[in-house]
């Protein structure tokens, strides 16, 4: 089946993966790509980069990884001519528990265990070349992106990425559409609302949010997940 991507604005786009609904997205300018989380695993990885060159013909040199879960990041190797970005935090997690850990929650949740343990093991061999602490401005030729370290939050190493002409933040899952945002254990429940915060002030009241899972939202939409999460978890800074 052909994958359907999805474009928001004149050189970018996003795709929906089937299983777990995650985003991964492109952002493209006249010299380089940069491409937003690399999915479950590595082939879907290789895959994915393969449509992207047919669509573009510009290199992926640029990989932002919102966060260390395996649904985002284990297809991370299968993208090596990238620099790597993450949030402060994320090489720490690179261990051989976190690692582990990301195997566990990757079976659990129905991926092939032999497969996970390889994609996790060349994950960790590749590593994170930048972690981001604050903001980073990365020139695509023609158009800049903002990666901007925005958690805790969904995790202790949230990143999001901010396409100032195009009106669009990719947030990774501090933001979910198609469900209710997920707490696990690594989650920073009181400090989620202030990340969301920080968020909107990034991208502001008219740019569209692009989540970790589910349809493309506004702003407004964020507010009231953002109230929602303060609710929930007993937190507001406001």
């Amino acid at each position: 089946m052909e994958r359907s991507w999805e474009e928001p604005a004149p050189g970018v786009v996003r795709t929906r993966l089937p299983g777990w609904d995650e985003t991964v997205g492109v952002v493209v300018g006249t010299e380089a790509a940069l491409m937003v989380d690399a999915g479950p695993d590595t082939a879907t990885a290789a895959a994915l980069l393969r449509e992207v060159a047919a669509r573009f013909a510009r290199p992926v040199r640029h990989l932002a990884l919102t966060h260390l879960h395996f649904d985002h990041v284990l297809g991370a190797s299968a993208v090596p001519a990238a620099t790597r970005y993450a949030a402060t935090g994320a090489r720490g997690l690179l261990t051989p528990a976190g690692l582990a850990a990301l195997v566990a929650d990757a079976t659990a949740h129905g991926a092939g265990g032999e497969r996970a343990r390889r994609d996790a093991a060349a994950l960790a061999s590749a590593g994170v070349d930048v972690e981001v602490d604050g903001a980073l401005t990365v020139d695509l030729g023609g158009r800049s992106v903002v990666l901007a370290a925005a958690g805790p939050g969904h995790t202790g190493s949230d990143l999001v990425v901010h396409v100032p002409d195009a009106g669009l933040v990719f947030c990774g899952d501090l933001v979910e559409e198609s469900g209710d945002p997920q707490a696990g254990p690594d989650a920073h429940p009181a400090r989620w609302p202030a990340a969301l915060d920080g968020l909107l002030a990034l991208g502001g009241p008219s740019a569209r949010y692009v989540p970790g899972h589910g349809a493309i939202v506004d702003a407004a939409f964020v507010r009231t997940q953002r109230d929602s999460l303060a609710r929930r978890f007993g937190a507001d800074t406001r």
